[in-house]
């Protein structure tokens, strides 16, 4: 697949909004994401870190997200979720699903899809990839918070071994979000990206990419390329993925389950008449968060001391727990650590002397027994620390990501992915000894992502096919199963058309996101030309009845694999005979010729039988279900923001009336208002603490506004005694300055009519702002009068506003004739009776055209 991938510079200087893309690292402890917008940041979470615990839980009614919902786990087992990749497009009765019972207290339950659901304690249920789709709503939130701008489109990284379930299971996850899925692209692959950015290959380099997360390991291994163009000269760097080696349930979680049952066994062993611990939730819950903190200990101490207050049944823990005793335990997993590095070599034909280096990613490539396995095969000298292992996947997915987004100038790096597994195509076929079933891998493991097959059959009725995934994983074999429907009817007009051996085309595709369609069915068969040109050719071109019974044809999904439906047309001019024609003049008649048609498109029928995907009702209905969650959420905020500032008004109030006889309360209300304030302030009181907690917004604010209707009058004359003296001087001193520009204006208009000009400014203009400086004055010192003999607890007649309103008129009109521009010009003399006409009309165009002054607006 080409890629041109963001070299961190938008096109043009400013970019639109909608050109910000989300990236996910989406992990079963951890998910780091980032934006990609003017420029590139990593979100920070509430605590201002930069990964996000993969968690989502309730708290009763409360719903909580990352380090949030982590914390109250040990609380609400039940209502908390974690390692949901886990659950990702696996069916119930699965491996994995079996793994998750061992490591969550959640309760799940079939779905009638067979997926896994998950069961709150209050009975409501909901899929995996609604409680996913909430953990990528909320990164969502986050993003849009952080970018200023909404985020629509998004990027998320997989596992290299994802089947199409669980990518479309991740795709559907994205999708109930409100999120736009604009690829998936495979762990290894991202952080190859983000590793050649910064770094140029003259002579081909392998490196592999070794990510050990929590949920799971594999190894990519890559070959990196840059080249020059003579023509250009500019650089081009390929990323082609060789091999792939993974274990699909060896992680950290692993070992964090290994290490609670240390602790776990520990407990059992001191308190064995108490119970068996491992049948109390809760203390399960604190043991797991326990046994990661050890965890991280132990990888740089040999060993660590736990201790947990109040376990179970009121008994606090502590145990010492050693690097040697964690890694006997683990023992068995030393080689699993390893094995993705071998079946990543074996699949690309290369050697250890081959590779440059092996680079460790994800998070549990920092535990020392497996950083032991890994070096165990490579040698110390080929392990690179080189990458970022929290955030390299996350940057990588976010460069990948940009350049799908198509609004960024980019570094010219092109990747090329592989499958992870073999796809077949099965299908019945007719032998001479009766049916038989026919496998024929289509797409190998191993094989180009981003590429098309077609399928040539021999059939003359309905039929189908299976897409299976070959050999024992993953689970369930079967993608998809197709059904062909009109063929009956297409083979034969194509045999009534004379078709020679006429078949039926099947096209399929392995996308660069590694899911396999069904894009196109056809029947097709070539039409035997009848015309003695096109029988010359047939002795020649052989025959094609010795066809088989199926063929295969790959092309890349680049190229155009479009077919259309041809015709021909005979053309040219009459024959020799028509020259005997009775008129010369007549128009000849020529027989036109179209070839028939040699395509007709199939109907083609889907059925999931295995694992159907979400259909669009379903994931419309949970949309639907996420934002009445949302809703509720957000009218639950409202509510408790509109009760804490009633409280917290309450408070104030109170301190008012309770204020000193001088304080400014006190000297700006009234006995009778303040009896007032004190009464409903002590009804509201009572109301709140009766039934505050369960009012509405709307009741809650209604009150408010009923407190604020007798204080605010008081506040008002508070604030009115201190703002409108310096209005007042603010307006006294536009009059004065307004009062000299009249005088000024007087005295230059008579300068100029002496002089002969034209003045500046007419008499009406220069008495019209003499009237509004008298106006105001006058509405000025009336109020003010007034305004002096009310006392300090009585509403004001004089309001600071209403004295701006007033300075800004005055200004307005007085600053138009002051910036009036004015050029010095004769006054108009009268015409002499013995001017000549033409002369009077020139006199009075060159008037008309100079006027005397103009307003400057």
């Amino acid at each position: 697949m080409l890629l041109s991938l963001v070299h961190l510079l938008l096109v043009g200087a400013a970019a639109p909004a909608w050109a910000a893309t989300l990236a996910v690292d989406f992990g079963a402890d951890w998910t780091k994401a980032s934006i990609v917008g003017p420029k590139m940041e990593i979100l920070l979470n509430t605590d201002s870190k930069r990964k996000f615990q993969s968690v989502v839980g309730w708290k009763a009614t409360d719903r909580l997200f990352g380090s949030d919902a982590y914390s109250v786990a040990a609380r609400f087992p039940a209502d908390t979720y974690m390692s949901l990749k886990y659950l990702l497009g696996a069916q119930f009765d699965s491996k994995r699903a079996d793994y998750y019972k061992t490591i969550s207290s959640a309760k799940t339950v079939a779905t009638s899809r067979g997926t896994v659901g998950l069961v709150r304690s209050d009975g409501t249920q909901w899929s995996t990839e609604e409680l996913i789709a909430m953990q990528f709503a909320y990164i969502k939130q986050v993003a849009d918070s952080a970018g200023g701008d909404p985020v629509r489109d998004v990027v998320v990284t997989v596992p290299p071994f994802y089947s199409q379930f669980e990518r479309q299971a991740i795709s559907d996850a994205i999708e109930i979000a409100g999120l736009r899925p604009l690829g998936l692209i495979n762990d290894g692959a991202a952080i190859a990206v983000n590793y050649a950015m910064t770094r140029s290959f003259p002579t081909p380099e392998h490196h592999i990419i070794y990510d050990a997360g929590a949920s799971s390991t594999s190894a990519t291994l890559v070959t990196f390329t840059t080249t020059t163009s003579n023509t250009t000269k500019a650089d081009t760097t390929t990323i082609e993925v060789k091999g792939i080696g993974y274990d699909e349930l060896l992680g950290g979680t692993e070992l964090d389950r290994r290490l609670r049952d240390i602790l776990a066994s520990s407990f059992d062993a001191k308190h064995s008449s108490t119970g068996d611990i491992r049948k109390d939730p809760k203390a399960m819950s604190k043991l797991w968060k326990e046994a990661g903190r050890v965890k991280a200990v132990l990888s740089v101490n040999n060993e660590a001391r736990s201790s947990i207050e109040s376990l179970a049944w009121d008994i606090d823990f502590k145990a010492l727990v050693t690097r040697a005793e964690f890694e006997e335990t683990c023992a068995d997993l030393a080689p699993r650590f390893a094995q993705p590095i071998k079946d990543a070599l074996a699949q690309s034909k290369l050697s250890l002397n081959d590779i440059s280096s092996v680079i460790l990613a994800g998070g549990a490539s920092r535990t020392p027994m497996v950083q032991n396995a890994v070096i165990d095969i490579v040698s110390e000298s080929k392990i690179a620390r080189n990458v970022n292992a929290d955030e390299a996947a996350a940057v990588g997915t976010a460069l990948y990501g940009a350049t799908l987004s198509r609004h960024f100038r980019t570094k010219d790096i092109r990747l090329q992915d592989i499958s992870a597994h073999d796809v077949q195509v099965v299908y019945t076929a007719e032998g001479k000894n009766g049916p038989r079933t026919i496998h024929n891998v289509l797409f190998p493991k191993g094989g180009k992502t981003g590429s098309k097959k077609t399928l040539s059959l021999k059939r003359k009725e309905d039929f189908s096919i299976a897409l299976e995934y070959k050999g024992d994983t993953p689970t369930p074999a079967q993608i998809v199963e197709a059904t062909f429907g009109g063929v009956t009817e297409s083979i034969a007009n194509l045999t009534e058309a004379n078709a020679i051996d006429p078949v039926v085309k099947v096209t399929l595709s392995l996308s660069d996101d590694a899911f396999v369609s069904v894009d196109t069915a056809v029947a097709y068969g070539e039409i035997k030309d009848d015309t003695l040109t096109g029988m010359l050719k047939g002795l020649f071109a052989g025959s094609s009845s010795t066809a088989p019974e199926v063929g295969t044809e790959e092309t890349s999904t680049r190229a155009s694999s479009s077919e259309t439906d041809s015709a021909s047309s005979a053309s040219g001019s009459a024959s020799p005979t028509d020259s005997a024609s009775p008129s010369a003049s007549a128009t000849p008649t020529v027989e036109v010729k179209v070839k028939p048609k040699d395509t007709y498109p199939l109907k083609i029928t889907l059925l999931h039988a295995a694992l159907p995907p979400l259909t669009s009702a379903e994931k419309s209905d949970s949309k639907t279900r996420l934002r009445s969650v949302d809703t509720e959420e957000a009218n639950k905020r409202l509510n408790a923001e509109a009760h804490n500032v009633l409280e917290g008004y309450i408070y104030r109030l109170r301190d008012l009336l309770d204020g000193a006889p001088d304080s400014p309360f006190f000297e700006f209300s009234t006995e009778t208002e303040r009896e007032k304030l004190k009464t409903t302030l002590e009804e509201v009181s009572a109301w709140m603490h009766e039934v505050g907690d369960s009012a509405s917004t709307a009741e809650l604010t209604k009150k408010k506004k009923n407190l604020e209707s007798i204080e605010e009058p008081i506040q008002t004359r508070n604030r009115e005694y201190h703002a409108a003296p310096p209005a007042i001087r603010d307006l006294q001193q536009a009059l004065l300055a307004g009062r000299t520009f009249v005088v000024s204006a007087r005295e230059n208009r008579t300068q100029e009519e002496s002089l002969g000009f034209e003045p500046k400014y007419t008499v009406e203009e220069i008495d019209g702002v003499d009237r509004k400086i008298n106006e105001t004055a006058d509405w000025l010192e009336e109020r003010v009068l007034k305004q002096n003999k009310r006392q300090r607890n009585q509403d004001p007649v004089l309001y600071s506003k209403d004295v701006e309103i007033r300075g800004k008129a005055l200004q307005a009109q007085t600053m138009r004739l002051i910036k009036r521009k004015w050029y010095p010009k004769l006054k108009k003399t009268a015409t002499s009776a013995t001017a000549t006409d033409s002369s009077s009309t020139s006199t009075a165009t060159e008037s008309k055209s100079t006027g005397h002054a103009t307003d400057e607006l």
